[in-house]
């Protein structure tokens, strides 16, 4: 009979053998603290018009409302730091959203490691997310060791920086487990400094409703608020000025993800090429690109507000 330990490093070896980077193992719990702070942050209206991040509550502290008497949280680290950077003075895009949508790549893998899982295991349950349920994903990243939370709110290795997805597969086995590993923020507030809308209020507090990433991508108004002019900082989707600058980020590598090779188009588009781009050339050229998400029009409103 196999062990609890055989199965812990084939799920950790066949993570590694997908293309993740990192995996890390929580016991499957109410996440009490949690649930405490992101009570307090939608209280406050942080998540602005984001009205879906106050559903299902309940499922969002607790794994085991999401899959019946789950025992496990395995999170999975998946590099996405290009080895190209965008050509001068564009309009700047989120690093994230240079290649292929994650959500398409990393669903795929975690389906395979689950098929894996029951094959040789044998009987397991489970269900993967990314970035698309109720799961808090970074308060099990950090649960697993994979990190600790820095004061702009992202997860921070020590060996590798932050520019990773995070996936999340919930399972009904029991697994050993990893523990959590220390804050190396120190004194640091360079990221907090940095934020060119001020959107990280407090260290480890983001403030969704003033975030860029939010204006550029979250928010489906025709116009963004006159009070925001000035201060995007040519970011036309999303934004990673609190990554740029974080100290920890010295130790990101390219990725070596096929599928997050960048889109020549993001590489080396000037801001002329993207005010002629039409709508059929948008939806040919990133048909499978995260970008997709803002549509055409919420482009073409970014692209708009920068030059206001």
């Amino acid at each position: 009979m196999q062990s609890v330990e055989t199965h812990t490093a084939f799920i950790k070896a066949q993570a590694a053998d997908l293309g993740f980077d990192h995996c890390g193992i929580a016991r499957a719990v109410q996440l009490d603290d949690d649930a405490r702070r992101l009570e307090q942050w939608l209280h406050k209206g942080m998540h602005g018009n984001m009205k879906y991040m106050e559903n299902h509550f309940d499922k969002r502290i607790d794994p085991r409302k999401l899959v019946d008497n789950a025992q496990s949280v395995i999170t999975l680290l998946l590099n996405y730091y290009p080895s190209e950077q965008q050509v001068p003075d564009a309009p700047r895009i989120s690093k994230y959203a240079y290649g292929k949508d994650y959500h398409e790549v990393i669903k795929a893998k975690l389906n395979t490691l689950l098929v894996r899982m029951q094959e040789t295991i044998g009987e397991v349950s489970g269900r993967g997310f990314v970035d698309s349920a109720p799961v808090l994903e970074r308060a099990w990243a950090q649960r697993s060791g994979l990190g600790w939370l820095g004061k702009n709110g992202n997860l921070i290795h020590k060996q590798a920086g932050s520019f990773f997805f995070i996936a999340t597969l919930i399972t009904d086995i029991p697994l050993v487990y990893d523990g959590p590993v220390g804050d190396y923020c120190g004194s640091c507030t360079k990221c907090l400094d940095a934020c060119p809308t001020g959107a990280l209020v407090a260290p480890g507090v983001v403030d969704g409703s003033r975030c860029i990433s939010y204006y550029t991508i979250e928010l489906k108004e025709l116009l963004i608020p006159e009070q925001m002019q000035g201060q995007f900082d040519n970011w036309m989707f999303g934004c990673d000025t609190c990554q740029d600058v974080c100290p920890w980020n010295r130790f990101s590598k390219p990725n070596k993800t096929v599928e997050f090779t960048p889109i020549p188009e993001i590489l080396n588009f000037s801001t002329r090429d993207w005010e002629e781009l039409t709508e059929e050339e948008f939806k040919r050229i990133f048909k499978h690109s995260p970008m997709k998400r803002s549509k055409f029009a919420g482009i073409r409103r970014n692209l708009n507000f920068l030059e206001y």
